[in-house]
């Protein structure tokens, strides 16, 4: 079992950076793969950004340099640097950690909650 829970939202204005961070509790969290993804008001929930298990990384189009993501397992805590924010990217962002488990090759994900980001002048 693993529990997110994610920090760091808020409003900021266009152009402006924020910081997401999410903690993970739990046991074996470098062997997930840890993911953002964003729901924006009246719409389907999306892939921001992917960090896998041996640190690959993968963006949404959308994001592709203006987003980071890392992690770091000592932590247990799995970041999302935001820059030149736009009010497109305004939304609740989420932190979920997937994993394909040994034995039983059954697939486990865990969300987190989410924090708002409101890009906005």
């Amino acid at each position: 079992q693993v529990q997110l829970v994610e920090s760091g939202g808020g409003l900021v204005q266009p152009g402006g950076s924020l910081r997401l961070s999410c903690a993970a509790s739990g046991s074996s969290f470098s062997t997930y793969d840890m993911g953002w993804y964003r729901q924006a008001l009246g719409k389907q929930r999306e892939l921001v950004a992917v960090i896998t298990n041996s640190g690959n990384t993968n963006y949404a189009d959308a994001v592709k340099g203006r987003f980071t993501i890392s992690r770091d397992n000592a932590k247990n805590t799995v970041a999302l640097q935001m820059n030149t924010l736009k009010p497109e990217d305004t939304a609740v962002y989420y932190c979920k950690a997937h994993r394909i488990a040994p034995i039983s090759w059954a697939s486990q994900d865990y969300w987190g909650q989410g924090t708002q980001v409101t890009v906005s002048s």
